[in-house]
């Protein structure tokens, strides 16, 4: 199997992907143990602050030492110096807000998983003729659960998956998978800022947990 199929099915496994900024070091590594907890296996760090690559960097090594079958994901990629930069660490996919054909053209034959960030049928045209096979359609919130069932047959091998305005409620992630998605992205709706504030990272743990349990219940 390749890598990119490997990263895929661990994704759409679990049928939500977590993902979060924080900028301290400390507080970043101990969320990621508690999504570990949860049951997460894939997730994405967002590349939205000056310590973000050097709290990945750190993420990989303590993903190596405690947790060897989490895949970590890097978010925001804009373009080709940054891919480089994560590539170079060790990051297992990437994700962006748009589509980067020189970030596709970087990573793909590497066999690597690209996923940009979509929201209309030209740009999903562009980056599967680029090689992408796992589209992000963003802002989800704009976009709506029936932009997916509108355009589902037309891309039937590409896999989908929203990020931005999935609640952790059983109705809103039903309506998404019902519309034909793959995977939920889910940023501060299910990490949120107030609870990293509060560093409260049992609730997290429990929070992360309802959002599988309820997948499995719609798989």
């Amino acid at each position: 199997m390749t890598k990119i199929q490997t990263v895929t099915n661990a994704i759409i496994s679990q049928g939500v992907l977590p993902l979060y900024y924080n900028a301290d070091e400390t507080v970043t590594l101990d969320i990621l143990r508690s999504l570990y907890k949860a049951g997460i296996r894939a997730v994405e760090y967002t590349s939205r602050g000056e310590a973000a690559l050097s709290n990945f960097t750190k993420m990989v090594e303590i993903r190596n030492a405690e947790m060897p079958e989490m895949l970590l994901g890097i978010g925001t990629i804009k373009n080709l110096k940054q891919a480089e930069e994560y590539y170079n660490v060790g990051a297992d996919f990437f994700i962006s807000p748009g589509f980067v054909a020189e970030v596709a053209a970087f990573l793909i034959p590497k066999d690597v998983l690209y996923s940009p960030g979509c929201m209309t049928p030209t740009e999903i045209i562009t980056a599967e003729a680029g090689g992408v096979t796992f589209i992000k359609l963003f802002p989800g919130n704009a976009l709506g659960a029936g932009f997916m069932n509108a355009i589902k047959d037309v891309f039937p091998n590409l896999k989908f998956m929203p990020t931005g305005g999935v609640d952790t409620t059983k109705e809103s992630i039903e309506s998404w998978f019902k519309a034909g998605v793959s995977a939920v992205g889910m940023g501060s709706k299910l990490v949120s800022k107030e609870l990293m504030l509060a560093k409260d990272y049992s609730t997290i743990e429990i929070e992360t947990k309802k959002v599988l349990d309820i997948i499995q219940s719609l798989k």
